[in-house]
Order: C-alpha cells, then structure tokens, then sequence
C-alpha cells in the first residue's frame, strides 16, 4: 500500500508527496527530517490523503496533484474533509 498526501505547511503553502507509510511520513517532515522544501516551514498538518496498491500509483497521482492550481487543491482538501466529517458522524 501507497500513500499520496498534501500537507499544509505553516506558511500555508501546500506540500505534495507519497509514501508508504503516512503516519511516520508526517512526524519525519515536522522532525525536520523531511523533504527540503518543508524543513523551514514547520510544523505541518496532514490535510489530505490518498491511498494505492503500489508505488507507481501514487507517484502518478502525486505528479497529478502538482499539477493542480492551489484552488483546484483547497477544493479537493474540502471535499475530502466534508468526507471524513460524513464519516465519524
């Protein structure tokens, strides 16, 4: 399993990765051990994740989301928020 996620960084700029295991992704990136581009914008906060059968999937996806202007990004993060609301309720 595969991970593609968007994490919102403290200046409020949108951070795309993948992995395979999100939980210790994040803690690595607020650790200061993630990638450069977070190390001076911390600390960080998952908004947003999808999963995959393999890595291949998720690198697509995240080169997709990349590609997303930030509106098109901050939708997506309310349509899976609004979700996961859907969900504990």
């Amino acid at each position: 399993m595969a991970y593609t996620y968007i994490l919102e960084c403290n200046d409020s700029t949108f951070y795309i990765g993948w992995t395979t295991d999100l939980e210790n992704r994040v803690k690595v990136h607020n650790e200061g051990k993630g990638a450069r581009y977070t190390r001076g914008r911390r600390p960080v906060k998952l908004l947003y994740w999808e999963s995959h059968d393999n890595r291949s999937e998720a690198q697509k996806r995240e080169a997709a989301l990349r590609r997303l202007n930030r509106r098109e990004k901050e939708e997506l993060i309310n349509k899976f928020t609004k979700k996961l609301i859907n969900i504990q309720e």
